[in-house]
């Protein structure tokens, strides 16, 4: 690598950790938006007619078997400290039986020195393992060949496509041209072997976007809906230290709208809840919205920074809590909680 890459190299990596950095102030969070699940009416049930332990969370999904409908978030990559997250978080999806989204791996494909901070398999053999590449590479150049790249060089068993145009609007130097490309990843989607999710980052998956890809063969849609961190928050901490437009960042579809356009923009297409889910009666009432599972991100980033074990923990706590909720509610399995509770409003 010649000396210039690696000057690249290094400065994608420091910025990566200010975007961590960025995430674990309390001002990367919406201020006024709420996810709205706390507006999603919960049954409770005095006489349950089953067992808690006999309450079966195991989910199939992307043709795997999960234990819990429960994904580890799309999170980091390229930095030092991102391949140990990376790596914390995959040995405590193994040993949960979870599936775990990589963070963008745009820098590994331009600086292949940051590939190591992807690696996973060897801490995480059987988890479900999905790729990430942002749809704006894709109207700049990226095609079939670089999806396949990322997915087989770390070993995923799918690829997920994130859309982020507020985001890349506030971050300096993001990329802002987005014409025509809806009809490209319908090109791209087509022509690649695995399955490929669409995904936001936090500020929601509308209706009209759905419907303008409903032919492009996504496998499952990620609403990422707004309510948890603000993806147009960190860019401006990153940015400026400070954030300088808040109305903006509040702009968003909040999760719950989300799931519920989504379900009826996408029937039949299974649905990840995610943004700002911090609780298993919250991915509970995601659950009953329609989602296939759920997925958690930042409450996992100070975990993660102490060990594998930490990570586990809080899921395990996590997953117990949307137990307990579906017992209450008089659900013995995650299928007969899905699609069981309408949103209001």
């Amino acid at each position: 690598m010649t000396g210039t890459g690696e000057t690249n190299l290094s400065e994608t990596g420091a910025r990566k950790l200010r975007h961590l950095e960025a995430c674990l102030l309390p001002e990367s969070q919406y201020a006024r938006v709420t996810t709205g699940l706390e507006r999603v009416p919960w049954p409770y049930r005095a006489l349950p007619d089953l067992d808690l332990e006999a309450v079966d969370l195991s989910t199939p999904f992307l043709g795997r078997m999960l234990q819990a409908p429960v994904l580890i978030g799309a999170m980091t990559g390229g930095a030092e400290r991102a391949a140990l997250i990376n790596r914390n978080l995959a040995a405590a999806a193994q040993r949960l039986g979870l599936g775990m989204m990589l963070g963008s791996q745009r820098v590994m494909l331009e600086h292949p020195a940051a590939a190591a901070s992807f690696q996973v398999r060897d801490v995480a053999p059987d988890v479900l393992l999905v790729g990430n590449l942002g749809a704006a590479q894709f109207g700049l150049g990226y095609g079939p060949t670089e999806a396949e790249r990322a997915v087989r060089a770390v070993g995923a068993d799918a690829l997920a496509i994130h859309v982020n145009p507020l985001q890349e609007a506030m971050q300096a130097g993001g990329d802002t041209r987005w014409s025509g490309l809806a009809a490209r990843l319908t090109e791209v989607v087509s022509a690649l072997p695995f399955p490929v999710l669409l995904k936001e980052v936090g500020h929601g998956l509308d209706a009209a976007t759905i419907r303008t890809v409903a032919g492009a063969g996504f496998a499952a849609l990620d609403v990422a809906g707004a309510g948890g961190t603000s993806w147009a928050r960190v860019e401006q901490l990153v940015r400026y230290g400070e954030v300088r437009a808040p109305d903006l960042c509040e702009v968003g579809l909040p999760t719950a709208r989300a799931l519920v356009e989504a379900r009826h923009a996408a029937p039949g297409v299974p649905l990840i809840a995610s943004g700002g889910i911090r609780t298993g009666l919250e991915a509970a009432r995601a659950l009953a919205l329609g989602a296939q599972a759920v997925a958690v991100a930042r409450p996992l980033l100070e975990p993660a920074l102490e060990s594998a074990g930490a990570v586990e923990a809080w899921l395990a706590r996590f997953i117990g809590e949307l137990r307990v909720a579906l017992f209450v509610g008089g659900f013995g399995s995650v299928e007969a909680a899905r699609g069981g509770v309408e949103f209001p409003g």
